[in-house]
C-alpha cells in the first residue's frame, strides 16, 4: 500500500514550486529528459491511449524555429529556458492500441474515423500535466504556457505529420529573483463539493 509522501515532496510537487519566467544558466542533460518521460509514460489515460507527444526543443536552431511563433510576452523567457517541450497529441494515436490496450482489439475502432478532439485535449493536457509533476520530481522547475500560435508550431516543427501542438512547458532550474508572491489560490468551499 503506498504511503503519504512527506511534507518535503509535497512542498517541492506542489505548495512550493511555483510558474517560473526566468532561468539559471544551467543545462538540462538528455538523459534527465528521458528520465522524465519515463515517469510521465506511466500516468493513466483513457484506454491507455497516450496521446500526447514531447518535443524538447534545446538547440539554437530549434529555439530559432520556435521564436517566431511565440506571444511577444513569451519570447525572452522562452529563449532563455534550457528547454522547451512542446506538448502535442497524434491525431492517429488509436494506431498504437493494438500495444497499449491489447486486451481489447476493438479499442481502435472507438476512435478511428471519429472526431477525437475532447479525447485529445483532454487526455493530452493530462500528460502534459504527469510531465509537470514528473520534471518538478526531478528537481526540474517549470514555466507551462498557452501564449503562441499553434499552427504556426505545427508548421515549425510537425509539418507533414499528424501531430499537433497542445501546449509549452519551459523546463530549467528556475531563477527566484525578482519573483512575485504567489496569487492566490480559491478555497476548497469556493471550488469543491462533497455529495
Amino acid at each position: 500500500m503506498p504511503l503519504p509522501l512527506d511534507a518535503t515532496a509535497l512542498d517541492q510537487l506542489f505548495r512550493e514550486a511555483r510558474t517560473y519566467n526566468r532561468w539559471l544558466p544551467r543545462e538540462v542533460d538528455d538523459a534527465t529528459l528521458r528520465t522524465l518521460y519515463e515517469l510521465l509514460r506511466n500516468g493513466p489515460t483513457a484506454a491507455n491511449s497516450s496521446p500526447a507527444r514531447v518535443v524538447f526543443v534545446k538547440s539554437a536552431e530549434a529555439k530559432a524555429r520556435l521564436k517566431p511563433c511565440l506571444d511577444a510576452g513569451n519570447v525572452d523567457k522562452t529563449m532563455a529556458a534550457p528547454v522547451t517541450a512542446i506538448v502535442a497529441y497524434d491525431l492517429a494515436f488509436y494506431e498504437q492500441l493494438g500495444t497499449l490496450f491489447a486486451h481489447n482489439p476493438g479499442a481502435r475502432g472507438w476512435f478511428e474515423g471519429k472526431d477525437n478532439t475532447a479525447h485529445l485535449l483532454r487526455n493530452g493536457s493530462l500528460q502534459g500535466a504527469y510531465l509537470i509533476v514528473a520534471a518538478r520530481a526531478l528537481g526540474l522547475d517549470c514555466g507551462p504556457m498557452s501564449g503562441f500560435d499553434a499552427a504556426a508550431v505545427d508548421a515549425a516543427f510537425f509539418s507533414g505529420s499528424r501531430w499537433r501542438a497542445n501546449f509549452l512547458v519551459n523546463l530549467g532550474y528556475g531563477d527566484a529573483t525578482d519573483m512575485r508572491p504567489r496569487n492566490p489560490r480559491l478555497s476548497f468551499e469556493d471550488a469543491c463539493r462533497i455529495e
